[in-house]
């Protein structure tokens, strides 16, 4: 034992642990600098900028927080907040795999912003390491020169306008270093066992990010073995290795993409991605320089100034082979056109385009010209090669002055950091044995990249807050929001929904109670569809499910209370509404789907709306194209709106839907915009007002272009009626629900059908009276069990579709693992037996 703490710490006092120790502290040291001076979050008032998915992920660490505390009424496998009821495993897989998002637990609930911050800062700090290390491999070489070069890839622009807005991305960046270890120990016919629980750990931490890190590493190991003195056998011999060790470290993670899959293949589709085709190549050599931007989507993969120069100066480094020199530049040539043709680009992103930048992938290509500017480093290049490298940067700048990637600080860090960068390497290339000439170069190389970094990163904060939105997730209102709903809870005896008011996309996740706010990447489609069909709004075709807005679909769903947006101080307000219980039971009859409020008066069992038939009045004429609706025609400038005319029972309140209508509506005195747009966003049922004693309601619309409304868009609501409904409603005795399990007890004797406001997503299964399981009924979306002729309880559970069969797979993968170590372990201890024999033998 005292033999193991003794080498472990020596270890640590190594000077590849420091350096790979100053690689991550500087990387870190850059990137909190850079936020600091432009005063983001943690380190001022400025909320930190974020798109769509970094206001998704701040909720999913709450909900985390929540399952680790015991603070949640779902657990892993199941998701009671969002969605009125949602599967959670393969949500958690796709984004709190990340090994720093479980300290989340290790922070106060209302801090869960700065943990998120946190697994942003520490990916940086450890993916800078672990390619100090790899560097290494690749060459022999001073290890405070590799930090140096690595601190520029921890801080690349990849992260700085890619990863840190998407923190479950950054595994990306720790991955590739880390399969091509792996890779490297193939190399090496070592640590086979090792390198691929690397790999494992690689694909687990993030499926999409591991799978471009593994091809990333194999590109690398093809260089390696092209390059390599080795005989053909014996290359043959490494790839087969290390296309085991990759094949078995990826079926260790088969629960993580087989769930993945099986989610992805029932939710929601996502909006067509868009690919615009190449940019110029001017455009994409621009992206090289720091300090700047580009107005457009482009990869980013700028990498610091030194492993620029460097990289341009291996084509002049005399000290390496040709054929190095030409393969290095294949590969990055190779990789860089990859990014700019859409098979490659499907390719690279697992064959879909991502949502948001087709460049997801060009964290692998920063990584590589950090390995080819340490092929040229690492040979010492002269002055010639000095020269060389800055005369192509510098040609670059210039070509791509005017575009929008060049502005004035990448002017100031190419001409300033340059001079410092290719004086510094001269002094070292000229006096290389001087210990003086070393600790001088070295400290104005720190000096110059922390500065340099720090520089660059700033700027790019800069740029990204002009075009994205600032929200703060933990504030002193949500903060306020998320007590009342805690107060207000009594799940399952009813929800507390903390919509339609929104502080982020996933406020249930945020808040608590139980909503029908939702984003997610594996939204079930049923989900989505349900929520549709009932009245609710959506956004990104459904991706992102809102709360229902009006009396009768929150009554569906069981909320009595809720918050309203209002003028109040904090932003809203909480509003208690009558509810259906969360198990009802009804005649097992066929549902009305003719329109929304059929289906709605069908889900309760009663009828509580007058659908009056309209009729057009005046206005352009609009055209009713059977049981698609209507068409109305654009409305002139200062024209007369498109009006309709139709009675309902005075005294009841109007409401519209117009999913896809995009204009003003008007309406009983109300009057509002409506920003639908089929499929991308629906809108959801609005008020208009309490109808007249004479009974008229005009619908007024004004539509910018032509536009499509429902054939039955005004619903008038009988209040009394509604109550009626309700107080009549065939309730269960009792509901209790578990992590991923419901049960009621039911009226002896009840037949028909349970109704469960539940998603009837796939992987329920139920059983009556103890009886078999199965699946149930989907009735408009919602669980419908089957009673029978006549039952007093029935239970159903949740299981996690390819949970199962990808545990069993990954146990083969594990047992082969298990396998190839103990031999290994055996063999050793056979030639260390042999070897004391001989020993023994040898003596006089």
């Amino acid at each position: 034992m005292s033999r193991t703490v003794a080498a472990a710490r020596r270890g640590l006092r190594s000077p590849e642990t420091r350096a790979a120790g100053l690689a991550a502290a500087l990387s870190m040291a850059a990137y909190c600098l850079a936020l600091a001076i432009h005063r983001t979050y943690p380190f001022g008032a400025r909320s930190r900028a974020v798109n769509d998915l970094g206001d998704q992920l701040v909720p999913y660490h709450a909900h985390l927080w929540d399952l680790m505390h015991g603070n949640s009424t779902g657990d892993l496998l199941f998701n009671w907040n969002s969605g009125y009821g949602a599967p959670f495993l393969a949500d958690f897989m796709a984004y709190l795999m990340n090994p720093f998002s479980w300290l989340v637990g290790l922070f106060p609930r209302d801090a869960v912003n700065f943990p998120v911050f946190l697994v942003t800062l520490l990916s940086i700090g450890l993916a800078s390491a672990l390619m100090t290390v790899f560097l290494g491999r690749l060459h022999q070489g001073s290890p405070w020169l590799r930090a140096l070069l690595a601190v520029g890839y921890g801080v690349c622009a990849w992260v700085l306008n890619d990863g840190a807005a998407d923190p479950r991305w950054m595994w990306g960046l720790v991955s590739l270093p880390l399969v091509c270890l792996a890779c490297d120990w193939c190399l090496r016919q070592r640590r086979w066992v090792l390198g691929t629980l690397l790999v494992a750990v690689a694909w687990a931490g993030n499926v999409h990010t591991g799978a471009m890190a593994t091809l990333a590493a194999g590109l690398v190991l093809l260089v390696r073995m092209y390059l390599a003195r080795t005989p053909v056998r014996a290359k043959l011999r490494v790839l087969a290795r290390a296309a085991a060790m990759v094949a078995t470290g990826v079926l260790l993670t088969t629960p993580v993409i087989l769930v993945g899959l099986k989610a992805g293949k029932v939710s929601q589709p996502a909006p067509l991605a868009r690919y615009d085709g190449p940019t110029g190549l001017t455009d994409y050599l621009t992206q090289l320089l720091p300090g700047g931007g580009s107005d457009h989507s482009m990869p980013n993969i700028f990498v610091g100034l030194p492993a620029l120069l460097l990289v341009a100066s291996l084509p002049f480094n005399r000290e390496v082979r040709i054929r190095e020199r030409a393969a290095w530049y294949v590969l990055l040539v190779a990789v860089a056109a990859s990014f700019g043709w859409r098979p490659t680009i499907l390719l690279w992103h697992g064959l879909a385009v991502p949502d948001g930048s087709p460049y997801r992938a060009a964290f692998v290509l920063s990584g590589m010209l950090v390995m080819a500017a340490w092929v040229s480093l690492s040979r010492r290049p002269d002055p010639f090669a000095l020269l060389g490298g800055a005369g192509l940067v510098a040609l670059i700048a210039v070509l791509g002055r005017g575009h929008s990637s060049v502005r004035s600080s990448t002017w100031v860090l190419v001409v300033a950091g340059g001079a410092v960068v290719v004086g510094a390497l001269w002094l070292l290339q000229r006096r290389p044995d001087d210990p003086a000439v070393r600790r001088i170069v070295g400290t104005v190389l720190a000096v110059g990249v922390l500065a340099g970094s720090t520089y660059a990163a700033y700027w790019a904060t800069v740029l990204r807050d002009r075009t994205t939105i600032s929200r703060t997730t933990i504030s002193s209102q949500s903060s306020a929001a998320y007590d009342l709903i805690q107060r207000a809870d009594d799940w399952p005896k009813n929800r507390t929904d903390p919509g339609p008011h929104e502080f982020t996309s996933n406020d249930p996740l945020l808040l608590g109670g139980e909503g029908g706010s939702y984003y997610s990447s594996y939204l079930p489609a049923v989900t989505a569809q349900l929520l549709h069909d009932l009245g609710a709004g959506w956004y990104l075709e459904g991706r992102h499910t809102l709360s229902p807005a009006d009396p009768v679909g929150r009554a569906l769903f069981g909320v009595t209370t809720y918050l309203d947006s209002s003028s109040a101080p904090e932003g809203f307000s909480p509003e208690q509404a009558a509810a259906a219980p969360l198990v009802t039971v009804h005649p097992d009859s066929k549902p009305d789907v003719s329109s929304v409020w059929s289906r709605q008066q069908s889900l309760l069992g009663a009828k509580v709306y007058d659908i009056p038939q309209l009729t057009p009045t005046a206005g352009p004429v609009p055209t009713l194209h059977g049981i698609s609706g209507w068409s109305v025609p654009a409305t002139p400038e200062g024209g007369t709106w498109t009006t309709f005319d139709g009675v309902c029972t005075p005294g009841s309140t109007a409401y519209f839907y117009g999913p896809w209508f995009n204009g003003t509506v008007l309406g009983l005195g109300t009057e509002y915009d409506s920003y639908g747009r089929q499929p991308m966003t629906a809108m959801p049922i609005r008020e208009l007002g309490t109808v007249p004693a004479d009974g008229q309601v005009q619908l007024r619309l004004r539509a910018g272009a032509a536009a499509q409304v429902p054939v039955e868009p005004i619903g008038c609501l009988d209040h009394g009626a509604l109550s009626a409904a309700l107080a009549q409603l065939r309730a269960a005795t009792s509901v209790s629900t578990g992590g991923h399990a419901l049960s009621a007890e039911l009226p002896a004797g009840s037949t028909g059908l349970a109704l469960v406001s539940v998603p009837a997503v796939q992987g329920w299964q139920c059983s009556v009276d103890g009886g078999a399981e199965a699946a149930p009924k989907s009735v408009l979306g919602m669980i419908g069990v089957r009673l029978g002729a006549g039952a007093s309880r029935f239970s159903c559970g949740y299981r996690t579709p390819g949970l199962n069969t990808g545990l069993a797979v990954s146990g083969v993968a594990l047992a082969v693992v298990a396998g190839v170590g103990l031999i290994t372990r055996l063999r050793r201890s056979r030639v260390r037996a042999l070897s004391t024999l001989r020993r023994v033998l040898a003596r006089p």
